[in-house]
């Protein structure tokens, strides 16, 4: 099938050369250039525009930082609206705020184009692996066309209501993974001060009640010392914001959210922003004077 692919960074680079590994046809369009190169590289056809993307494919994905990105990119010049046809389904895989997918996918049904919201799960290691878990909101019927297209970049694609409700469950999953990360930190940051060593901590309690996929994934990175960016505190804090604002809306209290989001500023004016978001542990390394390392 030929397809559409907007936005080729950190994640959308791998899950657009899955999709090509899958068998379809790509046209992709990246502001970065080189980014470009190599999926031209990888097999796909360069487009110079978010419009020529949509004159050429009747279903185009988008991978975008944020809210204003996303719209406009479909909303503005040389935007997908202006070269889509009626029909065209974009697929929005970004993490933006479910008020915006909302907004975004209301312009789209007054020209005849769908849009469902599906970001995603897993960071870098999951959209290279093609393991990523995708939560989806919108129309059921777009879900179910673009099923087999979902798989090909996760392990799992769960329709979970209208638009925006892929974005809140993103969200709800956000939020847990910054305050675990955040409690992973604090935890292994007392094993270090205590005098035991944070790798036995480790291997002593990922088996039981404790342990989670977040803990597997980044105390390694962590004892390491690999700050290296699968999913950057800069994005993390995005995505915070968006959960705050969700939440001031709907009336639903963020109280441990809204001190890891402070964790986070602070890190980002220290100039860690562009660090993995496992970097939470240099807050406590720098309220400390110790690192988290294995001894």
């Amino acid at each position: 099938m030929k397809l559409g692919f907007i936005g080729l960074g950190i994640m959308g680079k791998p899950m657009a050369k899955n999709l090509l590994k899958a068998g379809h046809e790509l046209v992709v369009y990246d502001i970065v250039k080189e980014n470009m190169d190599i999926l031209v590289e990888a097999g796909a056809r360069a487009a110079s525009s978010s419009k020529e993307v949509a004159q050429q494919c009747g279903i185009i994905i988008t991978m975008l930082p944020n809210s204003p990105h996303v719209k406009e990119v479909v909303c503005g010049e040389n935007g997908i609206l202006e070269g889509a046809k009626e029909g065209t389904i974009i697929i929005d895989m970004s993490s933006i705020a479910p008020s915006a997918s909302q907004e975004i996918y209301t312009i789209c049904k007054e020209k005849g184009v769908k849009l469902i919201d599906a970001p995603v799960s897993g960071g870098e290691p999951k959209a290279i692996d093609g393991t990523l878990s995708i939560m989806v909101g919108g129309d059921k019927e777009v879900f179910d066309k673009v099923y087999d297209i979902l798989m090909a970049m996760g392990s799992s694609a769960v329709y979970c209501g209208a638009t925006g409700a892929g974005n809140t469950t993103k969200l709800a999953n956000q939020i847990i993974v910054a305050l675990n990360i955040a409690a992973v930190s604090e935890a292994f940051m007392l094993a270090t001060k205590a005098g035991v060593d944070p790798k036995i901590v480790f291997d002593a309690i990922k088996g039981g009640l404790a342990g989670s996929t977040v803990m597997n994934a980044k105390v390694p990175m962590i004892l390491d010392r690999n700050f290296k960016p699968g999913f950057k505190i800069d994005l993390h804090i995005k995505d915070l914001n968006n959960a705050l604002d969700t939440a001031h809306k709907v009336g639903s209290p963020l109280p441990l959210t809204a001190q890891v989001m402070e964790m986070m500023q602070t890190l980002h004016a220290d100039g860690f922003g562009q660090c993995d978001h496992c970097g939470l542990v240099k807050f406590y390394e720098k309220l400390t004077g110790d690192e988290v390392v294995s001894k």
